[in-house]
């Protein structure tokens, strides 16, 4: 780690490894920033999640919401956003959506879109949010549903507006509610900086603990608390496909409750969603997707040695998270490799290595 620290691959990193229940490593290295007079990396550093925020807060709750009867997998989901009636992807399903295969691009620009309305600076108001959902009702799909897969922020965007419209509150709130506190998993949460109703038990987050991502031209400033993604900002920062924040240990709350429902101990999650939800999905062919997870994939972020059973997620900001339940592993890794710029890419190579030591040093030699 110190390493890739010289080597430019991020300023700063956090690495948490618990294996069967026992936090085995929880290693810092580097700086928050470039700066030089940045506070050095804490294990208690708060980093931009980006697209852990899809099944640490969106998979999560949607699976709490359907081991509680409120939405069902396989149900269209315009049977929830009435928007959608009508229109293609109101056809689609849950699983259509989890599994990146509705037919709904990757991205679009929707935060140029909304300024063109007069709607941003974002906002998490209802009218915000509303013309994201007609932006997406009009997107055109480009390609038939269940053709293929295509990794899409828009149906997560769809999801987590599905899980506000069951809960009847902003996600952040819904996540709040039926995730982060029952889990304890605290600080984990959106806009860290702005006070808001779901953040009760959190204490006040100053800037001074939250690692900064990437200067932004069109903000007119370096993103210091503030989400990196630009269609989560102008949202208002609460997004179903980006803005979580969080720790390293605040993120392996969530993941010990999946690992120990997959397993069959104590957890509040229901082992027989979560194991449909982390087994690889198989009728879009020549896809890697679970349910709102990965599962490894030669090559894969995850390294060489981790179990097909493996389920894990990467984040754009240099984030990453992998459960073997194979190994009882977990594997969190924390870092804002877009600091300085965005093409910084040097954390495509570093992601398996350090998967790779971190397997070649804790988990058993077997015969």
């Amino acid at each position: 780690m110190d390493q890739a620290v010289r080597d430019g691959v991020f300023p700063g990193a956090v690495l948490a490894v618990r294996q069967s229940g026992n936090l085995r490593c929880l290693a810092v290295s580097g700086r928050l920033s470039s700066e030089p007079a940045s506070h050095p990396v804490q294990v208690s550093s708060i980093y931009d999640l980006a697209s852990l925020t899809k099944p640490l807060v969106t998979v999560t709750s949607v699976l709490v919401l359907i081991q509680n009867g409120r939405l069902q997998l396989d149900a269209s989901i315009k049977r929830i956003l009435v928007e959608l009636e009508g229109a293609p992807i109101g056809s689609a399903s849950l699983r259509d959506l989890l599994t990146h295969s509705s037919g709904l691009p990757g991205w679009r620009p929707f935060y140029e879109r909304l300024e063109a309305k007069g709607l941003v600076p974002g906002g998490t108001d209802s009218d915000v949010r509303q013309a994201v959902l007609q932006l997406i009702r009009d997107e055109p799909l480009i390609y038939q549903r269940g053709e293929k897969a295509l990794y899409s922020d828009l149906g997560f965007m769809l999801l987590g507006f599905i899980v506000e419209r069951v809960r009847g509150s902003l996600l952040d709130q819904s996540f709040s509610d039926l995730v982060a506190r029952p889990l304890q998993a605290q600080p984990l949460l959106f806009t860290p900086t702005v006070a808001t109703s779901s953040q009760a038990d959190t204490p006040h987050i100053d800037r001074s603990v939250i690692a900064p991502t990437e200067w932004d031209g069109r903000r007119g400033r370096f993103l210091h608390g503030e989400v990196h993604d630009e269609n989560a900002a102008a949202m208002g920062g609460v997004a179903g496909h980006a803005g979580l924040f969080g720790t390293a240990g605040a993120i392996l709350a969530v993941s010990g409750a999946w690992l120990n429902a997959h397993d069959g101990r104590s957890s509040m999650l229901d082992r027989e969603l979560v194991r449909e939800f982390t087994r690889r999905q198989t009728q879009v062919s020549a896809s890697s997707w679970a349910l709102g997870w990965d599962t490894p994939s030669a090559p894969s972020s995850s390294g060489n040695y981790l179990s097909p059973e493996s389920f894990g997620h990467l984040g754009y900001t240099g984030t990453s998270l992998w459960i073997d339940p194979k190994r009882e592993l977990e594997v969190v890794l924390l870092t804002n490799r877009v600091h300085l710029s965005r093409n910084n890419e040097a954390i495509r190579a570093f992601r398996p290595m350090i998967h790779d030591l971190v397997f070649q040093e804790f988990v058993p030699l077997r015969g």
